[in-house]
């Protein structure tokens, strides 16, 4: 559990306040039907719109029908979530940095939720599209205990995110870390499989391996964590170091390269994980999620 109340947050929650201080602005909307959200992005540099017709999706091999797909130009609601933990081969003032980039590449009505984790979830700044307001939370940053990567991942989408939806259908983590887990009760494979079934995205801004690639049972490696975790849910990793690059990076792909396809699967299983597996035609790139999990809740 994160410490910390959650009723501002929920009434936070749906307030899209201006940011004097982000560079950028838009509006929302969303579309109907069974719906992922696909990152999708012209490489031919024409000026044509992306339609259903360049786009082909299957689910455990078999092609489904596209029933729409649309722009979606509604406002991101984006988790830091910071490892706090003692052995993190950082320091506190580059994860400070890190974390500002945020705010500074944030479009209007964006906002921002950081958290910090050792053995608990913190909340170090609840939703918010204020500089510096985020700048002074930032300040409990601090090094300490072990990292309970799973479990923070578990709370960020059921106390903080979850309550966001149906509405909020634009949501992403970014993890400040390198993905070590030591001693969460939530288990990996579950929480891939609940960052999917939301639809929530999932960023890294990778620290190097403090592991040294050491065997954890029952568990990915800390690098595999991260891979799995990004490409698991149609994000991407970078370096700490590439903070500011993968700021920008991350809230204008958020803004201007983010979709939402909507379709009725067919021939497919709903108590069964389905591969899902998108391809466009030439000239266009797609990223999205690896799978749909079964429709039944985790205990």
């Amino acid at each position: 559990m994160i410490k910390g109340a959650f009723t501002a947050v929920l009434i936070l929650a749906g307030l899209s306040t201006a940011l004097a201080q982000s560079r950028h602005s838009a509006r929302g909307g969303e579309s109907e039907g069974t719906v992922i959200p696909v990152t999708a992005w012209r490489t031919d540099k024409k000026a044509d719109p992306i339609k259903v017709e360049n786009l082909f999706l299957y689910e455990n091999g078999i092609e489904q029908k596209i029933k729409n797909f649309s722009y979606d130009p509604s406002p991101a609601r984006i988790v830091i979530l910071v490892d706090n933990s003692q052995t993190l081969p950082t320091d506190v003032e580059k994860m400070k940095a890190a974390t500002m980039e945020f705010a500074y590449e944030i479009f209007e009505g964006d906002q921002l939720f950081v958290l910090a984790y050792d053995e608990k979830a913190e909340i170090i700044q609840e939703w918010t599209d204020d500089a510096k307001k985020l700048e002074t939370s930032l300040a409990t940053f601090r090094k300490k205990g072990n990292p309970y990567l799973f479990d923070a991942l578990d709370s960020v989408s059921k106390e903080v995110l979850l309550p966001l939806m149906p509405g909020t259908r634009k949501t992403a983590v970014v993890v400040i870390g390198d993905g070590l887990d030591r001693g969460s009760k939530v288990k990996f494979d579950q929480i891939v499989g609940e960052m999917q079934n939301n639809n929530i995205t999932v960023y890294f801004l990778q620290v190097p391996d403090r592991s040294g690639g050491a065997y954890r049972r029952d568990q990915p490696k800390a690098p595999a964590v991260v891979t799995q975790l990004t490409e698991g849910t149609g994000g991407k990793a970078f370096t700490l170091d590439e903070a500011q690059t993968a700021a920008k990076f991350i809230c204008d792909e958020l803004r201007r390269n983010r979709y939402i396809l909507s379709y009725q699967p067919v021939n497919t299983s709903a108590v069964d994980a389905r591969r899902v597996f998108l391809i466009a035609q030439d000239g266009i790139s797609t990223r999205t999620k690896t799978a749909q999990p079964p429709n039944i809740k985790a205990n």
